[in-house]
């Protein structure tokens, strides 16, 4: 259910993680012949992976098996030969421990004060800190008009993937609610790669596996996304749609924290009814996160 995030976790998720990319390709997208019979896999077969990426097919399978380590080479050529984006090439060399380090012990994070203090100063664009497996860690009084009243969530649960998929609201906020919850997942299994044996991203990832068919289904996709910039489509109940950027900033001071935020044009029909919105959520006394004791 976890795919495979107990035992050997990284040498397993790189397993599985080449077994899906692979799946995906066909002969003729890596410029091999294909004569247009049936084939007995779908996508690649390993001998053909192993060919184009000029090693052995024995090495090829033992590493899908998830019984040796490659080298970055190795790595390299394999993110070529199956035309990973750069978020799967940085996933797939996490996974075989060359960028990132095993899971230490580690206890609640707080936001980091420099990040509270910038967001205290965005009264008009809505913004909330995230830390690791997108736990809301801090938000302003414009992110809860905009999304949830946070502070009524109980705080082991105040979880972006997991409201994402449990709060049926999240799926008429957000006019695409399917690629939004997609890259949620996508973010999370990211996040799995660098902290393979935090005992709550599995609590949170077997959870949401036994809750939502479609977040075990795009769980085990192995699809990776880092957190950066986008745009998305909200129809929010009190001021109508509202067409969104987001970006997201992370704390020098800990990698592990980021702020996002989402703002509109100004002068657009988005970045007016931002104002409204602003002016109701003091009207209905919805507040920031506490602040820094």
């Amino acid at each position: 259910m976890l795919g495979g995030m107990t035992g050997n976790v990284p040498l397993n998720e790189l397993g599985e993680f080449l077994k899906k990319r692979r799946a995906e390709l066909s002969p003729r997208t890596v410029g091999l012949p294909d004569n247009g019979g049936p084939r007995r896999v779908a996508g690649l077969r390993r001998e053909e992976v192993a060919q184009l990426a000029s090693i052995s097919t024995d090495y090829y399978t033992r590493l899908e098996q998830g019984r040796m380590q490659a080298s970055a080479p190795v790595l390299d050529t394999l993110a070529r030969v199956l035309h990973l984006d750069d978020d799967e090439r940085g996933y797939l060399f996490q996974l075989a421990g060359k960028t990132t380090t095993r899971a230490r012990s580690r206890g609640r994070q707080k936001v980091q004060p420099q990040l509270q203090r910038v967001l205290d100063d965005l009264t008009a664009t809505p913004a909330i800190v995230q830390g690791r497996r997108g736990d809301i860690l801090a938000w302003n009084a414009l992110a809860a008009a905009l999304v949830t009243d946070f502070s009524r969530i109980p705080e082991k649960h105040r979880n972006y993937p997991r409201i994402s998929f449990t709060d049926p609201a999240m799926r008429t906020l957000y006019a695409d609610w399917e690629t939004s919850a997609r890259l949620a997942v996508a973010q999370l299994r990211m996040e799995a790669a660098k902290y393979p044996e935090d005992p709550r991203l599995m609590e949170l990832v077997g959870e949401l596996s036994l809750r939502d068919k479609q977040f075990a289904q795009w769980w085990g996709d192995h699809r990776v996304a880092a957190r950066t910039v986008g745009t998305k489509t909200l129809n929010h109940p009190v001021v109508g749609e509202l067409v969104l950027d987001w970006d997201t900033l992370t704390a020098n001071t800990d990698p592990d924290q980021h702020l996002t935020v989402w703002t509109a044009a100004p002068g657009s029909p988005t970045h007016e009814r931002l104002r409204i919105l602003a002016s109701w959520a003091a009207d209905q006394n919805l507040t920031a996160s506490p602040p820094l004791a």
